[in-house]
């Protein structure tokens, strides 16, 4: 792919031009842009994105005075082709608000040149063409002040909880703010299948599909989990099919 071409944006001037200059050292970085507030960097990317330019992503501060980072990165996420972003930050606990803004890395300062060349190769992957089925996606989760990511293949299912999802493991379960419909659309190529209005379930771990008195139930992992009558048979369907497709 083409070289990446970057904004940088940070309030505080040092880090800011020492954050630009790591970037410049590094082969895959075409061009670096810097703002010193969030404004200024909403209105450089409407001016560049408008007139035609490339972005690929931002590196990007989270406390700033006016529009922070994260309000920002929400504005972003407005776009029609929004730049990846990375978060370069002193604050630990803003982890999991920024993977749900689906930033591609999460970086505490002071930032070290090995550790914003993963980063870059991040970014750089995540530009490039679309990721295919069968690789990974991880979700951030809080735990007591420490963020844990689980990894989609290690998920069982997951099960709608108001306003959050609980996403059952071998390893134990984990909620996390999101619904049930954006986790399903976000794995609808990875082999997630709805099986009841509250249950999605990755096909992947299912061992077992058993017909009882007209009632399906799957076994997924160590859990025996109910099919709804209203989903049965797309159900059915999708295994059969997921599973012929792995054996061919």
């Amino acid at each position: 792919m083409d070289m990446l071409r970057v904004l940088a944006v940070d309030d505080e001037v040092p880090a800011l031009e020492e954050l630009a200059y790591l970037l410049r050292q590094d082969d895959r970085i075409e061009h670096v842009t810097t703002a010193a507030d969030g404004v200024t960097a909403l209105q450089d990317m409407v001016q560049m994105i408008g007139g035609g330019e490339r972005l690929d992503g931002v590196f990007l501060d989270i406390r700033m005075p006016g529009l922070d980072g994260l309000d920002l990165a929400r504005l972003v996420g407005g776009f029609p082709s929004p730049p990846k972003l990375v978060f370069v930050t002193a604050h630990e606990e803003c982890a999991v608000q920024a993977f749900e803004l689906e930033a591609v890395d999460y970086l505490l300062k002071p930032v070290r040149a090995e550790r914003l060349a993963e980063a870059v190769r991040r970014l750089e992957a995540a530009s490039g063409p679309a990721p295919t089925p069968g690789q990974d996606d991880v979700i951030p989760v809080e735990l007591g002040g420490r963020t844990r990511f689980v990894p989609q293949q290690a998920v069982w299912y997951a099960e709608a909880k108001g306003d959050y999802v609980r996403l059952h493991t071998a390893d134990g379960s984990y909620l996390v703010r999101m619904s049930l419909a954006a986790l399903e659309r976000r794995w609808a190529e990875a082999g997630f299948i709805r099986v009841h209005r509250s249950t999605l379930v990755a096909a992947r771990h299912v061992s077992e599909l058993r017909f009882e008195g007209g009632r399906v139930t799957l076994t997924v992992g160590t859990e025996e989990l109910q099919v709804s009558r209203r989903h049965s048979r797309q159900v059915r369907e999708q295994l059969v099919r997921q599973h012929r497709d792995v054996i061919a």
